[in-house]
């Protein structure tokens, strides 16, 4: 209970069946742990921080009149023993912190056509920022008749929530940005820190249970409306993907956790078979048959009756004729 717990002034933990030493980034955590202090509430290396972004976002969304010290109090952003805490730093218009790296890339990742990197700004200002970038490659308006309509090609919804989570949850003890890869087909966000002690895999990605990391940023995103506090985020994601063909999906490791928003597709009454070809063409622009084939649990005949029966549908377009036919998502 009483953490670290050392062993010759040494402080080790268990990995499956080994013991090994754990290094200084982890010790330190532990150092705090045992304490029951998390790392946003430490002191800031900076004191002589502005909050306009802040400040603005509280008036905008909460209709906040007046903006001082003892706001920041109430937010546990700031105390007369310390003064300004890490949560605190995060927020402020210019700080130390790490933010997102953001990069488009072409038909492959040798091909970059934008790369932008939001660092040492407000956590708000990162999130407006990413968000703008987002709405250039993948959102456009359509006219249909005397009206324009906005059409997503993957939900904003789902993007803003992905990268608030990836913001308030991260560890903010690693001087390490979180990646946003961003591609034709789908966007990758990767977010340094794991999952927070306590909580499994399973109940992450089922959200049957929530534990924040950093519950003073949560808790200011929350008073703003840009989350759900209770840990929906999840959840939130995997409905605005109900309708579609492709689903988002989830992967963490020890020091990250990643999350693949595809372009959202309507389901346009696919079979269950149809969708497995679906997913295998969805991999590269154009294929044939027998580029097809070894990838699919049917055999080439059926596989084949399977693209024809996808093309009636207006789902797959097909070039070409005989050897030479190829299959590729319309």
């Amino acid at each position: 209970m009483q953490k670290p717990y050392l062993y010759k002034s040494k402080a080790y933990k268990r990995n499956d069946t080994a013991t090994i030493e754990v290094d200084t980034l982890e010790l330190s955590r532990l150092i705090l742990e045992g304490k029951n202090i998390r790392f946003e509430e430490l002191r800031c290396e900076e004191q002589k921080l502005t909050f306009n972004t802040l400040c603005q976002k509280l008036k905008e969304y909460i209709q906040i009149e007046t903006f001082n010290q003892d706001t920041l109090k109430t937010l546990n952003l700031y105390n007369n023993t310390i003064g300004y805490n890490n949560a605190d730093g995060i927020l402020a218009d210019k700080n130390h912190f790490p933010g997102i790296d953001m990069v488009k890339f072409g038909e492959n990742i040798s091909v970059i056509h934008k790369r932008a990197t939001f660092d040492h700004i407000s956590i708000f200002e990162v999130y407006e920022k990413t968000a703008e970038v987002f709405k250039d490659y993948y959102e456009y308006e359509e006219i249909q008749g005397t009206d324009r309509k906005k059409i997503e090609k993957i939900p904003e919804a789902a993007f803003r929530e992905a990268i608030a989570n990836a913001l308030i949850h991260r560890a903010w003890d690693m001087d390490s940005q979180i990646k946003v890869s961003m591609f034709d087909d789908r966007i990758e966000i990767i977010s340094p820190g794991g999952l927070p002690s306590g909580i499994t895999e399973d109940e992450y990605l089922s959200g049957k249970l929530s534990i924040l990391r950093n519950r003073n940023l949560a808790n200011v995103f929350y008073r703003l409306g840009f989350v759900e506090i209770f840990g929906t985020g999840i959840t939130r994601i995997k409905q605005l993907y109900e309708e579609g063909l492709m689903k988002p999906d989830f992967e963490v490791s020890e020091n990250t956790i990643k999350i693949v928003l595809p372009v959202f597709e309507k389901n346009l009454n696919l079979t269950e078979d149809e969708r497995k070809i679906y997913k295998i063409l969805s991999r590269t622009m154009l294929k044939s048959i027998s580029e097809i084939a070894p990838y699919a649990p049917f055999g080439k005949s059926k596989t084949t009756q399977l693209l024809k029966d996808m093309g009636k549908k207006g789902v797959v377009k097909i070039e070409g004729r005989g050897r030479g036919t190829k299959y590729m998502i319309k």
